[in-house]
């Protein structure tokens, strides 16, 4: 009995908040279960054996039948709607990486609905023509090859109506191959059709071939246009492995800096004048490296160039390994990475190391890190690492950032007094850009707009994204539904996801606590009542840096049940309660306030 295997994670946010408690049910294609599971500290199930079909069908472009058995996944997690995936393949000897990424139930949302997603066969088992085209010779248009961070899929044809979905560029090539291939196959032919993925959509990038043509988006997920692409789909480790050591390397032509336009299909079902995917196969059981298969069918002159131009991305990777024995600013930026990642993912053990050495608990802490988001784990911090940890980092420090801005607006029911619409300024739609941003954290399908106050295009394709998610007229003006409607999944989030104000998960013996401008470990030790090495040694933190935006837990007093708090110019009752983990009843009730009313230097009592 051949056996393939599917590991579950479910996070959400773009992988900045685990989720853990979820219960996971999988069936067979019948619909009856096999497995009853429910993810772990880490927001991970178990990896579990399941029954499939030997590899060797998968691998015979001749055989005409499915070689695989699929499976169903039921998520279902309190406060989050929930989510069925069907038709999973799953392949002998293959693990299935399933990401979940949940969506939080509105306020007052009383049962979850729920998405469902169909997996189903990859591009190159089916007999869908392919209309791929572009510039063989590209013209010159970005003024170097980058790596999108993040790139926009549109599931649908160019003109369709449909969704954009937002990722890391590493996350879209390995489910365009997943999509696009069968990951039993020998590694050089998974390599050369990988480079192909790869180069064929920098070259949209480069070439800017739909943003030009006044495009939100920047590839399809259309086999008749781009490549295959199913958002939610399950990554398999063999192809997840190849992208992580060559997301960065592409084919051009010699003397050439731009991305070769490489074409491709299946070369049995669909012929083209590109790549034969079932080709590659039988030239690297030939013993054909990735290179030599390439030039098979792309012209002799074209390399494997490399670009460590990242968009959005905190820092280059350096280019040299860091490893047990390194020093210098690099290590100490990954432990100050890995420092504040470890506050979502506590499994990350804590860096005791001097800063800027790599000693023994820093390469335990990467080693755990690349074991978490399915990284080799060998403790050195090469560029799949180096990338990883900095995409997550950005990921973190964006929420933190988010929920930080969060309590210096004044948010509540009360829409603004005028509709907001294309064109409209001012401070009313700052909160609005406000809202949008924390919502396109948890709906992957909302875009993040720019937060300058200016109701422009960006704002209006946030809005009308978030419109159809939430099944109102996509008409792109704010109105009172629109309105309600943000503030309902703002504060569904707030409510129902772990870290996220209110829900953050605080023991009942310490005060969260967010970093402000001009704070210091000294500062808030002294306003708490507590001491440094008290507050670090909860956090886990060695060094004195502390950054704006940053959530602290701090020791509560033994002897006390509330500490002062002096109101500021843009204080509510609501945003402190908030803040401090407590409810504006408890607030008023310690303090004998009969109204919401406050004044800026008023002294208020918060309880523990």
């Amino acid at each position: 009995m051949a056996i393939g295997f599917l590991t579950i994670q479910a996070r959400t946010a773009h992988d900045a908040i685990l989720l853990s408690g979820v219960q996971i049910t999988i069936s067979d294609k019948q619909g009856n279960p096999v497995y009853q599971l429910a993810t772990d500290e880490n927001g991970e199930a178990q990896e579990v054996p399941l029954e499939t079909l030997d590899q060797s069908f998968s691998q015979n472009e001749f055989f005409t039948g499915t070689p695989y058995i699929s499976y169903n996944v039921l998520a279902q997690a309190s406060g989050f709607n929930s989510l069925y995936i069907s038709d999973i393949p799953i392949y002998e000897g293959e693990n299935a990486i399933l990401p979940l990424s949940l969506v939080p139930m509105q306020e007052r949302q009383r049962t979850p609905s729920q998405t469902e997603i169909t997996i189903g066969k990859p591009a190159v088992a089916t007999s869908e023509m392919r209309g791929q085209e572009g510039p063989v010779s590209s013209p010159y248009v970005l003024r170097q090859v980058v790596i999108p961070n993040p790139i926009t899929v549109h599931l649908g044809t160019p003109d369709a109506s449909a969704k954009n979905v937002q990722l890391s560029f590493p996350e879209y090539v390995k489910n365009a191959a997943s999509s696009e291939i069968y990951p039993t196959w020998p590694k050089a032919a998974l390599t050369a059709n990988i480079y192909a993925i790869i180069t064929f959509a920098l070259n949209r990038i480069y070439t800017e071939w739909y943003r030009s043509r006044g495009y939100n988006f920047d590839i399809t997920n259309s086999t008749a246009y781009d490549q295959a692409f199913v958002y939610g789909r399950p990554i398999y480790e063999s192809i997840s492995t190849i992208v992580d050591e060559i997301f960065n390397e592409y084919v051009r032509r010699s003397g050439q800096n731009a991305p070769y336009f490489t074409s491709f299909c299946n070369g049995t079902t669909v012929t083209c004048n590109g790549l034969s995917q079932w080709g590659t196969v039988s030239l690297a059981n030939q013993g054909y490296q990735p290179l030599k298969i390439l030039r098979a069918y792309y012209p002799k002159d074209i390399e494997i160039a490399e670009t460590n131009a990242i968009t959005g991305a905190l820092s280059s990777y350096p280019g040299t390994l860091l490893q047990k024995g390194s020093t210098g600013l690099d290590v100490q930026t990954i432990q100050t990475w890995l420092n504040r990642i470890r506050k979502n993912y506590p499994a990350i053990p804590v860096i005791t190391d001097t800063s800027g050495d790599f000693g023994n608990s820093t390469k335990a802490a990467v080693t755990k890190f690349q074991r978490v988001f399915n990284l080799t784990p060998d403790g050195i911090v090469g560029k799949s690492t180096w990338y990883k940890i900095s995409s997550i980092y950005t990921a973190v420090s964006r929420l933190a950032d988010l929920n930080s801005e969060g309590s210096t607006l004044g948010i509540g029911t009360v829409p603004p007094s005028s509709v907001l619409r294309q064109g409209s300024r001012g401070q009313d739609v700052v909160t609005l850009q406000y809202l949008l941003n924390v919502i396109a954290e948890y709906y992957p399908d909302v875009p993040h707009p720019d937060q300058d106050g200016i109701f422009g295009s960006g704002t209006r394709a946030a809005v009308t994204a978030f419109q159809r998610a939430v099944r109102l007229d996509p008409d792109g003006i704010v109105g009172k539904n629109t309105w309600n409607a943000l503030y309902k999944a703002y504060l569904g989030i707030q409510q129902n996801v772990p870290g996220s104000g209110s829900g953050s998960g605080s023991a009942p013996d310490t005060i969260r606590y967010v970093v402000q401008a001009g704070d210091s470990f000294w500062l808030i030790a002294q306003k708490y009542n507590t001491t440094v090495n008290a507050i670090k040694q909860l956090n886990g933190l060695t060094s004195d840096l502390l950054m704006v935006g940053q959530t602290l837990k701090i020791p509560a007093p033994q002897n006390s049940s509330h500490f002062n708090y002096t109101v500021k110019a843009g204080d509510s009752l609501w945003l402190i309660a908030q803040k401090y983990d407590t409810t504006v009843n408890a607030i008023k009730s310690l303090n004998g306030l009969k109204s919401d009313a406050l004044s800026i230097g008023q002294v208020l009592r918060i309880p523990y």
